[in-house]
């Protein structure tokens, strides 16, 4: 059997085939730890993890952390790769999360002998993983406030920005705040805001 997942921000549509494509499960799991226990529970009534191999468009992640804790062979599929295998298999064209998670799962069914399936990850690089992904999600958050910030400047105090570097590399560096007023002369830095 053949699992395709259509990986979404809280609810993952998950696909079942068997060897001929016949639909034998699908299901929705949330995204949660709760959404993966139970999804590795589901799969395991199935049968052996070693067999049954996941197809999702992700190379990484907790529920690919997970899935592979459970012993199952994730392949990650790129998604330029799904979206054309659907437009060439799909005749209607109609997309939805369901209907993605089979062509992912039919996908992983006809060409599973060209993919490679992720390598199991050793205690340290799972660890390493959890903290290259929260630092990532780190920086996300910190580039979104400094975009608020200046739309929020440009909005209301056009020549205030001016004050703050913008392109200096320490302002740039993960550790900094980014928020360093500039050595200007007080006149300078004064006519930038408005008058109070």
């Amino acid at each position: 059997m053949f699992v395709g997942i259509d990986w979404a921000s809280t609810e993952h549509a998950v696909c079942v085939l068997d060897q001929t494509g016949k639909t034998v499960r699908a299901f929705p799991i949330p995204h949660s730890a709760a959404g993966f226990d139970d999804l590795v529970a589901r799969l395991r009534r199935l049968g052996p993890p070693a067999g049954l191999p996941v197809a999702l468009e992700r190379p990484d992640g907790r529920l690919v952390d997970r899935l592979l804790e459970a012993g199952h062979p994730v392949v990650p599929v790129r998604a330029g790769a799904i979206k054309a295998w659907r437009e060439g298999e799909v005749v209607s064209g109609a997309k939805s999360d369901t209907g993605d998670a089979k062509v992912i799962a039919d996908y992983l069914r006809l060409r599973h002998h060209q993919l490679r399936p992720l390598t199991p990850f050793s205690d340290a690089t799972r660890a390493l993983r959890a903290v290259v992904r929260a630092r990532g999600e780190l920086v996300r958050q910190r580039v979104a406030t400094i975009n608020q910030l200046t739309a929020t400047l440009d909005a209301f105090w056009p020549g205030a920005k001016a004050v703050f570097p913008t392109s200096n590399a320490r302002s740039r560096s993960p550790s900094s705040s980014g928020i360093r007023p500039r050595s200007r002369p007080q006149a300078w830095a004064s006519s930038a805001w408005p008058p109070s």
